[in-house]
């Protein structure tokens, strides 16, 4: 199901409450999180990077009044983590980023769509590596989301100055993840949700047994699933709802004993689904967490 022609997944979006709570949860996991982010629109991230190039991006509201002040201004990204937080509350999984080589084709191609979700976004941000040394990451972003939805958007990001920083520690989980495999989306109809994935990715949309439906990217697949078929295939629950909502992450493991390791260590919660170890979701980790073995 990969398709190499289309736009390979950059990163999760985990809208947080708080990133003490992030970095308390996810190094009980086994996670190394990066120092602290500050956006330039009120918001503030620790993210977690991984050696496939994805990563994710816990979100809290660091300076509430410059984030009224980006949506006054037609900021999408904070309009929509607005509108996320007042509807799903502060812990959760709101947006799937693609990586792209040009954001404003990607903006034009999601109005011809009628899909947009609003203006483009650039901003620059200071990155600050393991040993504390910085740089300035510059970014790009086109926003898409279906009609009338508000639990879930897509958006492109080009990164027009990637910083020049040593990852490497970063990357050095104790749980053994590598990268992100899959992301799974619940909704009470896959095949009416799939059609925005498909667009913003450029890729080819799979129907998969149950209903069920899901889109190969270079790197990873982005799967649209029933409440019913994310019970079976994961032991969770979800609640029912037309709307498209991201529920989990799949990370790709070298092997299960590191990360029950690191779930025993951190005294964490978790159960077999198959061969998947799950996590359920908790303050901090706003998704469900699957660890798989890949080759």
């Amino acid at each position: 199901m990969i398709e190499s022609s289309a736009n390979p997944l950059d990163h999760l979006v985990l809208p947080t409450r708080s990133l003490d709570a992030v970095r308390l949860r996810l190094a009980s996991l086994g996670f190394v999180v990066a120092p602290t982010g500050v956006h330039p629109f009120g918001t503030e991230n620790a993210c977690v990077f991984f050696t496939d190039g994805t990563y994710l991006e816990p979100l809290a509201v660091g300076n509430a009044q410059a984030t009224e002040q980006a949506i006054a201004a037609g900021n999408v990204f904070i309009a929509r983590d607005r509108l996320y937080r007042e509807r799903l509350g502060e812990e959760g999984f709101s947006a799937v980023v693609l990586g792209t080589g040009n954001a404003d084709a990607d903006h034009r191609r999601f109005v011809e769509a009628g899909l947009s979700a609003g203006d483009m976004l650039s901003f620059s941000r200071v990155f600050t590596d393991a040993s504390g040394k910085s740089d300035t990451a510059s970014f790009k972003l086109a926003f898409a989301a279906g009609l009338a939805a508000s639990d879930a958007f897509l958006f492109a990001c080009e990164r027009v100055n990637p910083p020049k920083i040593d990852r490497t520690a970063l990357q050095a989980h104790a749980n053994g993840v590598t990268g992100i495999v899959e992301v799974v989306a619940v909704s009470d109809a896959p095949a009416a949700q799939i059609g925005l994935i498909a667009i913003a990715a450029v890729a080819i949309t799979h129907k998969l047994s149950a209903g069920d439906a899901a889109v190969g990217l270079p790197n990873a697949i982005l799967s649209v699933v029933t409440p019913e078929s994310y019970a079976r295939l994961f032991g969770l629950t979800a609640k029912p709802s037309s709307h498209l909502r991201f529920e989990a992450v799949v990370f790709s493991i070298r092997d299960k004993a590191s990360v029950a390791h690191a779930l025993a260590a951190g005294a964490i919660d978790h159960n077999m689904s198959g061969s998947d170890i799950v996590v359920p979701p908790a303050p901090g980790q706003g998704a469900a967490f699957i660890f798989r073995e890949t080759p």
